[in-house]
């Protein structure tokens, strides 16, 4: 049988027709990723496959080191060619981790190429694929369209200009592509960069900030540009919620001693993690945003190589940081007040599957459907163990009709295959369920659950927030 054959993960005749005759029809909602709004504003074009393929992408980088390839050939200086020829010596040593199916369903679907990579069709594939970057719909908005990508949710710090958004706006683009306001640095009181930070927030709020008032000014002016330039989502990621209170009073000390450069103890920044996101829940409750909250990992775990590299270089890991108090005690903070927006919970423990799952349920206030959503499988998780092992969680405590489906998360503009990957193990466990008469035998309502979840509820999600 042909790999990745076109009724891969589809075990049963129900399973296939829902995939062929309904989820690969739908459309894209790619409501959170880390794509590059300059690139989608400029029309970004590719100068060679590893540029487009390796430039950024922590997962590959995590195989290759694995796999005992020298950093000089994964971020250092060797040429794209070398890079290029690491990542095929790489491809034939990941069998059943998910990028050997990601590598070769991105082969296909972009560069209409079925055969396996491996040194000795390197050569073959790199010049074929160079080839089809030269032609001209092969740019970032050529692939949003071949993809049918309504829309893309961009993570934006509050202190961008969103110079690049406001482009995008003029370019014709028919992809909708939205800022999501992300404020980590917010809560980074106790890092040397803090103050060089604020500075630049104040530069771009075009005012002061020399106290939490002018701070909270600050981020509030900045929430509301996003808001003018289409963002209705905000996103946060840290280890784990904060559940220490903080006064006003409290705040301002801790905040005027990070502004002096005094060393801030882990309480103090608890404290003021917590004082911000009840700030920021209050924002985004006020204008009927939904807050995203990825919660979990351990960030730069290798200090030497972090420090050479720089973040995001593939040297995080997943977290056993206790979730369960933090999470309950910000979002009753913020229920109490009558300031609890739309929320997606997004955990990187699997051990965390069923307190997210279940968490979702005690905080819906009927307000709309799936107000408070369990995230799908995210980092270490979105592959087909972790997003079987999230759906299965979801379906046995709440509502996988309202459930808003699968996102890249990607920095990647070669990652909307995912979509399709998602959408084949959700159809296999429908159609699979169904033909074991564990679902109702009936087509057309097992067909609109897909599309609920593919893409009409993240839709309605954002018609939703859209006040």
């Amino acid at each position: 049988m042909t790999y990745l054959h076109d009724q891969f993960f589809l075990l049963t005749e129900t399973a296939q027709r829902l995939f062929h005759e309904v989820a690969k029809h739908e459309p894209i909602y790619d409501y959170h990723c880390h794509l590059s709004p300059q690139e989608i504003a400029q029309n970004h074009r590719w100068e060679n496959i590893t540029e487009l393929w390796l430039g950024g992408d922590h997962y590959k980088w995590r195989l290759m080191r694995a796999n005992g390839i020298a950093e000089r050939l994964i971020t250092g200086d060797a040429s794209p060619r070398e890079k290029f020829q690491a990542w095929a010596e790489t491809v034939p040593q990941t069998l059943r981790n998910p990028m050997h199916h990601w590598v070769h369903m991105e082969l296909r679907s972009y560069f209409g190429i079925y055969e396996l990579l491996s040194p000795a069709t390197a050569e073959s594939i790199w010049k074929r694929c160079n080839a089809r970057l030269a032609e001209p719909d092969f740019c970032v908005h050529g692939i949003l369209e071949k993809f049918r990508v309504q829309m893309v949710g961009t993570t934006d710090d509050p202190a961008d200009t969103l110079d690049h958004h406001l482009a995008i706006a003029h370019t014709g683009l028919s992809t909708q592509v939205l800022p999501t306001f992300r404020p980590d640095k917010a809560f980074a009181i106790d890092q040397s960069f803090y103050r060089n930070w604020i500075e630049k927030l104040a530069t771009t709020a075009e005012m002061a900030i020399v106290d939490v008032a002018s701070l909270f000014s600050a981020l509030r002016k900045r929430h509301d540009d996003f808001h003018a330039a289409g963002a209705r989502m905000s996103d946060h990621g840290l280890d784990r919620c904060p559940a220490l209170p903080c006064s006003d009073t409290e705040a301002e000390c801790i905040f005027q001693k990070a502004l002096s450069a005094q060393t801030i103890s882990a309480t103090e920044k608890e404290q003021f993690t917590f004082a911000l996101m009840l700030f920021f829940g209050q924002l985004d409750a006020e204008k009927g945003w939904t807050k995203q909250l990825h919660l979990g990992p351990f960030r730069n775990v290798s200090s030497r190589m972090a420090s050479a590299l720089g973040p995001d270089s593939g040297f995080d890991t997943i977290g056993d940081s206790p979730q369960g108090h933090g999470l309950v005690t910000y979002l009753d903070a913020l229920a109490c007040r009558d300031q609890l927006p739309g929320v997606i919970l997004y955990n990187i423990n699997p051990r965390d599957n069923y307190l997210f799952a279940a968490m979702t349920g005690a905080f819906q206030d009927g307000s709309r459907p799936g107000k408070i959503q369990f995230g799908s499988g995210w980092w270490f998780l979105d592959q087909k163990d972790g997003m079987e092992l999230q759906l299965n969680a979801l379906c046995s405590t709440g509502l996988l009709s309202r459930f808003v489906g699968m996102l890249t998360d990607s920095r990647s503009f070669l990652s909307f295959p995912r979509h399709e990957y998602f959408r084949r193990i959700l159809c296999n466990m429908i159609g699979s369920e169904a033909e074991r008469g564990e679902l109702p035998d009936d087509f057309e309502t097992l067909a609109q659950l897909v599309r609920q979840v593919c893409s009409l509820n993240a839709k309605q999600m954002l018609a939703a927030t859209s006040l």
